[in-house]
């Protein structure tokens, strides 16, 4: 396992590469005019928030408007075992065992391990955290989670560092139904950026714990037509996608420009009836102009 860390991890170092694949920056209000024509376009409602954590510059867009968070929360919930993993009140090696009644649609690890009709199987908890983070399974998430103190102890978490915003109400899959008005299971872009930002660039976790988060993040295959496709190829990065009814369609992630600081950007939306394509290609937009504007070292705080 530390062998597969340490590998991911030279990919994660921010390599002196070119930087490629941006496009032109664009003004702040320009920009802004830009996420409001996305957003009539999609017909729904789009919040986005990026930081870059060397120069402070900033970007955000309705960046204070509740979202339902959907699968996103399962990075801030692996962030909670692994701070639970850094006090010595969890190991990473410790099983848990599920068998067919915890199972939930999108069990793409937990599933295939009782599709032969087994009674019973177990996980580690690093297993777990690698199949919700990595595949997004659903079933990883709701048996992580009582580890933690369910919902409300993950709340309490948030709450422990310094967020008065988000909030996590419900397991899988309710927590998906991102319903009118309802404040359950939801987080801001900006709210999100800052619990990004306390978690994967600060001293929080022992280093060793950061950088397991971010092998996680970086080996996720469920955003890589979302922001990450709007970074130049070249750039280290990480993400999670969290998807639900309604429209809700979500990235968090984190970006390694060559010889910078980590650039994080979250971006959150509801109400579209869109294709799936469609508004992964509006993540992808999106994170090409924010990022470019970042870069440009003049992007100031808008909401």
């Amino acid at each position: 396992m530390m062998r597969k860390i340490q590998r991911r991890l030279i990919l994660l170092a921010g390599l002196p590469l070119p930087l490629t694949g941006l496009a032109a920056p664009q003004a702040e209000d320009s920009l802004q005019a830009r996420c409001a024509a996305l957003q009539t376009q999609i017909g729904g409602q789009i919040g986005v928030f990026a930081l870059h954590t060397g120069s402070r510059a900033q970007f955000g867009f309705q960046a204070e408007q509740r979202f339902a968070m959907c699968s996103t929360f399962k990075l801030l919930l692996a962030a909670a075992v692994l701070a639970k993993v850094d006090s010595g009140r969890l190991d990473l090696n410790q099983r848990v065992r599920f068998g067919p009644r915890d199972l939930v649609p999108h069990a793409p690890v937990t599933g295939e391990l009782l599709q032969a009709g087994s009674v019973s199987a177990s996980l580690s908890v690093g297993e777990l955290c690698a199949a919700m983070l990595e595949l997004s399974d659903n079933p990883a998430a709701n048996l992580l989670l009582p580890l933690v103190g369910g919902p409300a102890g993950l709340t309490r978490f948030l709450r422990e560092l310094g967020d008065t915003v988000t909030r996590l109400d419900r397991i899988e899959p309710a927590l998906n139904s991102n319903l009118p008005d309802d404040a359950r299971d939801t987080s801001t872009a900006a709210s999100y950026v800052g619990l990004m930002e306390h978690l994967l660039c600060s001293d929080y976790f022992s280093g060793e714990l950061r950088q397991q988060l971010l092998v996680w993040m970086n080996a996720s295959e469920t955003g890589l037509q979302r922001l990450r496709a709007g970074a130049p190829q070249d750039w280290p990065a990480g993400d999670k996608t969290g998807s639900g009814a309604n429209g809700a369609v979500n990235d968090v992630a984190i970006f390694f420009p060559p010889k910078q600081a980590p650039i994080l950007m979250a971006v959150f939306m509801t109400g579209s009836t869109q294709s799936l394509a469609a508004l992964n290609a509006v993540h992808a937009e999106l994170a090409t102009l924010v990022l470019s504007h970042l870069q440009a070292g003049d992007a100031g705080m808008s909401r």
